[in-house]
């Protein structure tokens, strides 16, 4: 058996998922409350304030570091994605981390793996309508997740405002006793919101990509005037996205929050939505009008 987890002791690092749960077992028979932040790693000051707040909610918090192979539609995407779990493990420690899930592919989906969790509707527009297989990727990874280290409470970011929607409902859907809780988007000084991805920007595309936050704003600003009609709005998003020559829309929409479908009059509440190339790096971003 592993020994009980101590906040005053160095963040332990569990690659296995029976040792998991038995640390999971050794909390819940001392009455303890676990919050869990699933993180891909490369952990920077977004991720480091869900963990703060996982911290401050709960008696155990726990980091997963996976990078999980089956979200990934493009293979040279997921070769390139940054990995340094000695960095990530004292960075999460540092902020009240009690222990780090950090599994191998194997070690999640082993050989013979076939069992996926799919899901309809919300997950089918903007970045699922885009990239085959990603939410299926995710909903599977998240319900694997939580099924190993049966947490209270659930940490994401709002940066991804369709994932955190998605999560949410697959949570309810599956009847997972998991309180799923939703941070604010954490941004650079420039607007940029932060990303794993921006380390891959070179010096000219992170120079460039605050354009995002610029045309939210500007859409946030027609839609503070008055304005309405949410092709005029989106217009006016793609604009300033297009004026930026690195950047490449993806998509731009206004979307119902619940749905996540697209919407012809925008009201307050919905969500703007963006997906911009900054040279070969999708960013994505969002702000609620």
């Amino acid at each position: 058996m592993t020994e009980p987890i101590d906040g005053a002791k160095q963040v332990r690092i569990i690659e296995h998922i029976k040792e998991m749960w038995e640390t999971v077992m050794d909390a819940r028979k001392n009455g303890r409350s676990i919050g869990l932040v699933p993180t891909m790693g490369a952990l920077h000051r977004g991720h480091l304030s869900l963990i703060e707040r996982a911290a401050a909610e709960n008696d155990v918090t726990i980091v997963s570091i996976f990078v999980n192979p089956i979200q990934f539609d493009d293979k040279q995407d997921l070769g390139a994605y940054p990995r340094d779990l000695a960095r990530d493990a004292a960075s999460a420690a540092a902020v009240g981390a009690n222990a780090i899930f950090a599994p191998s592919v194997s070690e999640m989906y082993p050989d013979g793996f076939s069992a996926y969790v799919d899901m309809t509707g919300i997950s089918e527009a903007l970045c699922g309508r885009v990239r085959e297989a990603h939410f299926r990727g995710v909903c599977t990874v998240v319900a694997k997740l939580f099924h190993i280290t049966d947490p209270d409470r659930a940490y994401f970011g709002e940066k991804d405002a369709q994932q955190a929607a998605v999560i949410k409902k697959m949570a309810a859907d599956l009847n997972f006793n998991t309180e799923i809780v939703t941070c604010p988007t954490v941004r650079d000084t420039d607007g940029l919101a932060l990303s794993s991805r921006n380390t891959r920007l070179d010096a000219a595309e992170r120079n460039a990509a605050p354009c995002l936050y610029r045309a939210l704003n500007a859409g946030a600003a027609l839609f503070r005037s008055g304005e309405s009609d949410a092709g005029k709005i989106t217009e006016a998003v793609r604009a300033v996205l297009e004026a930026e020559p690195r950047a490449r829309v993806d998509y731009a929409e206004i979307v119902d929050p619940a749905s996540f479908r697209g919407v012809p009059k925008a009201r307050s509440g919905d969500v703007l939505a963006l997906a911009v190339y900054i040279g070969a790096v999708r960013l994505i971003d969002n702000l609620r009008l």
